[in-house]
């Protein structure tokens, strides 16, 4: 399969997702689109990825580009082909379905349990509650006809699935520990005292079992969703 990843950001990249595509031996192609904003015709690839980044849905006047990859991952989504999105990219999944997408009520910025939630299908794998990695101030209404994923304490709206072929995660299942200290490190204003928000510290110290456990989590929802 000829997968397209979209970065945002150069401290943000795919990590365990670029793993799983090399184990099930897909191709995936980085576009930098904050640095390459002409993303390749939608014919070179068989499925998107988006992954997160600093920037909000709405900052088109920041980020000329952003108008540009909404219509990009709404002709995605209509051709039919398997999307999945990261944090950002989730937000973005939301926004081209029509959904609201706003500032959350708590900044969830560190290692918090997610919930499944109780009207997920079966057949589809994750965890009845899994501790996932968060960095995220902004969340999203679930679009019409999505069903949501997951939920955690601060934030309702953790992820959910359109269709079979749409996936749309708050969270970070993908991340690994240099991940972590390259996000923390670019993003050290934003961790500011409040209940969900931990140190740099803290978030460094989580054992390696955590990050064991959400990739196993990633890998069984990435093969799903890539048939």
């Amino acid at each position: 399969m000829e997968i397209l990843c979209i970065k945002h950001v150069g401290f943000e990249g795919p990590a365990a997702i670029a793993v799983w595509a090399q184990d099930r031996g897909h191709n995936l192609t980085i576009a930098p689109i904050y640095s390459e904003p002409h993303l390749p015709a939608p014919a070179t690839f068989d499925a998107l990825i988006i992954m997160g980044g600093p920037m909000n849905v709405y900052e088109d006047d920041k980020y000329p580009w952003l108008a540009r990859e909404k219509t990009y991952i709404r002709g995605a989504i209509a051709a039919g082909k398997p999307v999945f999105g990261v944090c950002l990219g989730a937000q973005l999944i939301a926004h081209a379905l029509g959904a609201r997408v706003y500032a959350g009520e708590h900044k969830e910025i560190g290692w918090f349990p997610i919930r499944r939630d109780s009207e997920y299908p079966d057949d589809c794998p994750l965890p009845d509650q899994l501790t996932a990695y968060h960095w995220h101030g902004d969340t999203f209404d679930l679009p019409k006809g999505a069903q949501r994923i997951a939920s955690s304490d601060a934030c309702l709206n953790q992820g959910f699935r359109y269709h079979a072929n749409v996936f749309a995660l708050q969270y970070h299942l993908e991340v690994y520990s240099q991940s972590l200290t390259l996000l923390s490190a670019a993003c050290a204003n934003e961790l500011a005292p409040a209940p969900y928000i931990q140190t740099a510290e803290r978030m460094q110290s989580e054992p390696a079992k955590t990050y064991e456990a959400m990739h196993e989590a990633l890998f069984a929802m990435l093969d799903g969703w890539a048939k």
